[in-house]
């Protein structure tokens, strides 16, 4: 008999890459007020009027050169990861995404009917970093479709992970294959998000991109802070592998439109470095759990070619964590101190602050 359970969430995919799934899946995405935060009727005429008309082909074509047999790269990699976490910790998994399918509330209901004395569900937002278009949107996300019903069991939601040393661990294990040839420089790239989110999610006001170092001083601010936390992370991945100053950086992928977005940005970086001499290069891409898009694509094969074309000899990409067994069991690890970890003040204030 089964008390407690987990939810795996992550991002989502469209049903295919036909233009017409990929008209739907954009359009769920980006009227999110979270991803694109202007008003409402603004956010309508921009995405429904503009952005899916124009950009749906495109990216339906993109869709359709990192398309396997197994369909969605994202959504394959996810189900992969919900079976080997219920094989390690013997507990029930359940999987839904944050657009697309499957969605909270089915997945929520399978949990409940295949285990009806169930008492708990934690749920993992497989998102290592705090960001208002990633991991606050797809708690809330789940918790609005958990509050629909009455269900006899609570939700735990999983804190971004992105100094857990576990997850640290994972991650650079996942890296040192990769660094075994010759090399002369590793870049983080990370999905950016705009300023401005950064701004709006500072509880203080008045820390976050104030000043040039506000990311390395002590502040509450860091809770919610996407920009410290991925800093964070590559610098303890960095020491981690003993990785000398100046052999690594830090950047932002993934801009959409023109508002400033975090710096630098990554494109930006990979036209740059040949010119500084940097000819061999490793790429990770901590922000993402699973590959996708924004790794097969957009860094593989985009970025590759920026690199290439103006000077670079050598491109190699390090794969997500994916199902790689070192994050399977750190993430087991990081379930179980969750089950039994105290639901802090503000926690408690968060999840009511957005059901």
């Amino acid at each position: 008999m089964t008390k407690k359970a987990v939810l795996l969430t992550n991002l989502g995919s469209p049903d295919s890459y036909e233009v017409k799934d990929l008209k739907k899946y954009l359009g769920e995405f980006l009227m999110d007020e979270r991803v694109i935060d202007i008003p409402y009727l603004a956010r309508l005429l921009l995405v429904r009027g503009i952005i899916v008309p124009f950009r749906s082909p495109k990216s339906a074509l993109k869709y359709k050169s990192i398309w396997t047999e197994n369909g969605s790269p994202l959504i394959h990699l996810s189900k992969l990861l919900q079976n080997d976490l219920a094989q390690r910790t013997k507990l029930p998994v359940g999987l839904c995404m944050r657009y697309g399918n499957p969605s909270p509330e089915v997945a929520i209901e399978k949990l409940a009917n295949e285990n009806p004395d169930l008492k708990e569900i934690v749920l993992v937002p497989l998102y290592p970093h705090y960001a208002m278009s990633s991991y606050e949107t797809a708690v809330a996300h789940v918790q609005t479709a958990f509050t629909k019903k009455r269900y006899p069991f609570r939700l735990r939601v999983l804190p971004p992970f992105y100094n857990h040393p576990l997850y640290i661990s994972a991650l650079a294990n996942s890296l040192k294959p990769h660094l075994a040839k010759s090399y002369d420089h590793v870049l983080f790239s990370y999905h950016g998000i705009p300023e401005r989110h950064v701004r709006k999610s500072d509880p203080t006001k008045s820390i976050c991109l104030t000043r040039e170092n506000c990311c390395s001083e002590s502040s509450e601010a860091h809770q919610t802070c996407y920009r410290h936390q991925v800093f964070t992370t590559t610098q303890m991945v960095a020491e981690k592998l003993d990785l000398k100053k100046g052999t690594f950086s830090t950047s932002f992928q993934s801009r959409l439109g023109a508002d400033a977005w975090l710096k630098p940005y990554t494109a930006e970086q990979l036209t740059q470095f040949p010119k500084q001499g940097i000819k061999r290069l490793v790429v990770a891409c901590p922000a993402f759990v699973s590959d996708c898009l924004e790794t097969l694509e957009e860094i593989q094969v985009e970025g590759k070619e920026i690199f290439l074309k103006n000077g670079g000899e050598e491109f190699l990409v390090v794969p997500c964590l994916n199902n790689n067994s070192d994050w399977v069991s750190a993430l087991a690890s990081l379930v179980a101190e969750n089950f039994t970890r105290e639901l802090n003040e503000v926690e408690m204030e968060w999840k009511l602050s957005n059901q």
